[in-house]
């Protein structure tokens, strides 16, 4: 039986941890060591992005740290991870030859899962490889893998959760999730799971390593014997640890993401409420990464993380991501409550549309807080504005026009700019006093046979009343308002009635911009019907 070399570096921060994995690859890839497995932990914690990742992009740099969080990048490909102190990380570095006669990468994924697989079993888990790179228990993560290749050697890589600090994780990552609501993060608690969570208590370390030891030697039919840092490894270590955490290595630039987007969309159907998150690279015009969140209901529990997994790394072309979606749907024989495949790929192609709105000025920061409310929002865009819909909550409390369709552009407020631009834009402001005084506003604008609206609102009214807005039938873009909203302070049915009492501000630069690419598109400025 082949004997390999075991060594655990023990709880080190994350800039020693990643020069570890430079050195232990390099001198395996010279011959200089042998095949070696190594268990690695971190203290402080650290947020860990993928090699080809850009880091401002990824993590929350100052939440980072304020909480003593480190930050730092892996030699491996992949998304951004959390690593606190209780998570074990695992790698196998070795040669190609040592491990299979016909290596491959889609064999050294499964292989190397499989032998975490059969360590998580002996806890009596169901356990499971998820490709491409996961790690799974009935369907949620416990483990997240990733490889890189050096010459004739490769360092394969993984993550074990045991008590996971979910709330930190999502704090630290820029993870796609729209907001950090309550049912976002009960639904990123339904993907990942730790071995706390699973057995109800925490197993002991060198129980756990005990029973990942055994994981691989049964799985490679190899014998894994205590060893150490050879001087070659130590020598190499401290003339590369400077690098490894110094903001060249940390924050290195990569072409390949300069234009990374994050963007998402969300619609509520009458089986529930979905949001979809995707990571964007658009220089490659490829989807990175997607996020299905909401409260629907959908059986199996896990087809929704098995299309998540499904569209990631694919070209961000709508026929393909149609194919793949209807795919998973039946391959995994999908039944949803009131919800279609058609309405998943619906809302895909919607978030994806906005990483085309850069090229007619609103950028990346601003893409999502526009919302569309019946035709794509480029379709919406060049088709043209005949009215402006604005909130009675942004004029000013006191002011006497705060529940009626007037406004004497007093400046006191962000309604009278909004009317400035209208007049500018040749279309026709409405202060819109309520939820009914909407419908009939919308249903006038139809009998009218208006072109489209632009309207100003916050996301969860859209979200409620999409449907709503979407039935009359006339376009409509809307743009989320600032400040706090109704929704924020509980007060959502004293403004369904129009009367909640405090004051919203009108994003008034995003209005601008919108209403400016509308006539950008259109060749010409919105003319309206007065």
């Amino acid at each position: 039986m082949r004997q390999w070399r075991l060594i655990d570096t023990g709880l080190r921060p994350a800039s020693e941890n990643m020069t570890l994995d430079d050195v232990i690859l390099e001198c395996r890839a010279r011959n200089l060591v042998p095949d070696t497995v190594r268990f690695l932990r971190f203290s402080p914690p650290a947020a860990l992005v993928g090699y080809h990742q850009d880091v401002e992009q990824e993590v929350r740099l100052e939440y980072a740290k304020e909480k003593g969080i480190d930050v730092n990048r892996r030699l491996t490909g992949g998304g951004a991870i959390y690593f606190d102190s209780s998570t074990i990380g695992w790698e196998v570095i070795a040669s190609k030859h040592s491990v299979c006669t016909n290596y491959s990468l889609e064999w050294i994924f499964k292989t190397m899962c499989e032998c975490v697989v059969n360590a998580l079993k002996e806890f009596g888990l169901n356990a499971c490889f998820r490709p491409r790179n996961d790690i799974e228990i009935d369907g949620r993560k416990i483990s997240g893998t990733g490889g890189v290749e050096r010459e004739d050697a490769f360092l394969f890589q993984g993550t074990l959760l045991v008590n996971f600090d979910v709330e930190t994780m999502i704090k630290v990552l820029k993870i796609p999730i729209i907001k950090l609501k309550d049912k976002e993060l009960e639904s990123v608690k339904k993907r990942v799971t730790c071995l706390k969570w699973e057995l109800g208590y925490i197993p002991d370390y060198e129980e756990i390593k005990s029973a990942l030891i055994r994981g691989f030697e049964e799985t490679l039919n190899i014998e894994l014997k205590l060893g150490e840092l050879t001087n070659h490894e130590l020598e190499l270590f401290e003339k590369k640890l400077s690098w490894f955490g110094s903001e060249g290595w940390i924050f290195m630039d990569r072409r390949s993401l300069k234009g990374s987007t994050m963007v998402h969309a969300v619609d509520k159907k009458p089986g529930g409420v979905i949001h979809v998150s995707l990571s964007v690279d658009k220089d490659a015009n490829i989807i990175k990464s997607v996020l299905i969140t909401g409260d629907f209901f959908i059986f199996p529990q896990r087809a929704i993380m098995d299309l998540e997994a499904a569209l990631k790394f694919i070209p961000a072309d709508a026929d393909k991501i149609r194919e793949i979606v209807h795919r998973i749907f039946n391959e995994k024989h999908v039944r949803a409550l009131s919800i279609t495949e058609d309405d998943v790929v619906e809302l895909i192609l919607e978030a994806l549309e906005k990483t085309e709105l850069e090229s007619y000025g609103i950028d990346n920061n601003e893409v999502n807080n526009i919302y569309p409310i019946t035709n794509g929002i480029k379709s919406t865009l060049k088709n043209g504005f005949d009215y402006m819909l604005l909130p009675y909550c942004s004029k000013m409390v006191s002011c006497m026009y705060r529940r009626t369709d007037e406004c004497t552009k007093c400046g006191k407020c962000t309604v009278g700019e909004a009317y400035r631009l209208a007049e500018e834009f040749g279309i026709k402001p409405v202060t819109i006093c309520n939820f009914e005084h909407l419908i009939e506003v919308l249903r006038m604008m139809k009998a009218k046979g208006a072109k489209g609206f632009v309207g100003c609102c916050c996301e969860a009214f859209y979200v409620k009343h999409r449907d709503e807005m979407r039935d009359v039938g006339v376009p409509g873009i809307i743009i989320d308002i600032e400040d706090k909203t109704c929704y924020d302070l509980g007060k959502a049915e004293e403004a369904y009635r129009g009367g909640f009492e405090a004051q919203t501000k009108i994003n008034l630069t995003l209005l601008k911009k919108v209403l400016a690419a509308s006539s950008k598109m259109g060749d010409k400025k919105c003319a309206g019907l007065m």
